[in-house]
């Protein structure tokens, strides 16, 4: 059994490690995704940390980018995070947000002109996710009114006022579209977990700024959708594609997002301060966890997603479900008190410093595939950007500073 002081090494231990890691994480962004010559950010850095000066940019990268700097900026006021920011903020609102048809742009090439002007949800709620976050930073005034003004258009477009929940996507001035996917790897249905996921957690960051009575409404919705549908209470995983009745289109598991939901459903419950969707949340947390705890490998790394119907599991160790990895066991050690969740946060973090950080240019490789080896896919682009992992280290920086104040058993 670990004494308290022992806990309290380990813990100062990894706050100290994420402080320098994420100072590392961003000192990259900083220094090798600047587009000086159009404005805003490279589209994609290749494998080898090569620039591609002429790749499109896409407005997940952008918005998470713009996340990423407003949430170091709360954390660690620094004037470099500050400008950073304000230029992610001001591409998005030039470049990718349609000021015409509302939402925002999916694509745009190297100088900012549309190159796929489909309307993806996914990309909509982290535009709002990425603007609450900014205005939290700098109380920028019209950056919130973007986000309510957001809020508005993906309420009147994307809600399935007759089942519940959002659909997926829709073409440049919202009209239908026959392939709905976020990617070529997904399956082509009207709602699907991931975009669900986020639009939960665009609507918790977007509440923090604008308590308003029809978003905790909308919040409460979704809290609903991940505990009757999306959520399979027999295996503890969460479905990934439905139709736009609910009906289950997959079978598939996927780890990273169940344990990343595992601590975004809580968090969406306690901004709202629901008492029975937090009591609720608190159990779910802490099954999905467990639940998560068979896609680990003995190097103390979660596997990718598991085909349930084929019993075969993808093997690869992508960056994106570490990070998550890495704040969902912490946080299933602080509703537990089981110090065995700690110890999986902190090994997933060993996994990452020995096998994900590039130690000589910085950030975290794409991931390693099923023979270890480092797998050849961008260090920046349309997926790859920074806030995974920068928000795992401030995720759990605040939560070892905040230590004691909200869980009686420490």
């Amino acid at each position: 059994m670990n004494t308290s002081a022992t806990v309290n090494t380990r813990l100062s231990d990894y706050a100290s490690e994420l402080k320098a890691e994420l100072s590392s994480i961003l000192n990259f962004w900083q220094h090798n995704a600047l587009d000086e010559e159009y404005g805003g950010f490279i589209g994609e850095i290749n494998s080898d940390n090569e620039m591609v000066p002429q790749a499109d940019k896409g407005a997940v990268l952008n918005a998470r980018i713009l996340w990423s700097f407003s949430a170091a900026y709360r954390l660690n006021a620094s004037q470099q995070y500050l400008e950073m920011a304000n230029r992610a903020y001001d591409y998005i609102v030039h470049y990718f947000i349609d000021h015409k048809h509302g939402g925002v742009f999916w694509m745009v090439d190297y100088k900012g002109k549309v190159t796929d002007g489909k309307k993806q949800i996914y990309a909509l709620a982290f535009t709002i996710y990425a603007l609450s976050e900014y205005f939290m930073a700098t109380a920028n005034e019209t950056a919130r009114m973007y986000a309510i003004t957001l809020y508005h258009q993906l309420i009147k477009h994307s809600f399935d006022p007759l089942m519940g929940g959002y659909f997926e996507a829709f073409g440049p001035e919202w009209e239908p579209l026959s392939d709905l996917r976020l990617s070529t790897k997904d399956a082509n249905e009207k709602k699907t977990m991931n975009t669900h996921l986020h639009v939960l957690e665009a609507f918790t960051n977007l509440y923090r700024i604008w308590p308003d009575g029809e978003l905790e409404d909308k919040i409460i919705g979704l809290l609903d959708n991940f505990n009757k549908h999306i959520i399979d209470n027999k295996n503890g995983h969460m479905v990934l594609f439905f139709d736009e009745e609910w009906n289950r289109k997959s079978s598939d598991i996927s780890y990273g997002h169940d344990i990343e939901a595992s601590w975004l459903i809580l968090e969406a419950a306690e901004t709202i301060a629901a008492p029975y969707w937090i009591d609720l949340a608190k159990n779910m947390a802490v099954k999905m966890a467990m639940y998560c705890m068979e896609g680990l490998d003995t190097d103390g790394a979660l596997w990718y997603e598991k085909h349930a119907e084929q019993n075969h599991v993808t093997e690869e160790k992508h960056w994106w479900v570490q990070a998550e990895g890495m704040i969902g066991f912490f946080n299933a050690w602080q509703l537990s008190g089981n110090a065995a969740y700690l110890s999986l946060s902190l090994e997933i973090w060993d996994y990452v410093k020995n096998n994900l950080l590039d130690k000589e240019n910085g950030e975290w490789f794409w991931g390693r595939d099923e023979q270890g080896r480092l797998m050849n896919e961008d260090k920046a682009g349309v997926w790859k950007c920074p806030y995974h992992n920068s928000r795992a280290c401030i995720e759990i920086i605040s939560r070892i500073g905040e230590r004691g104040s909200a869980y009686p058993w420490y």
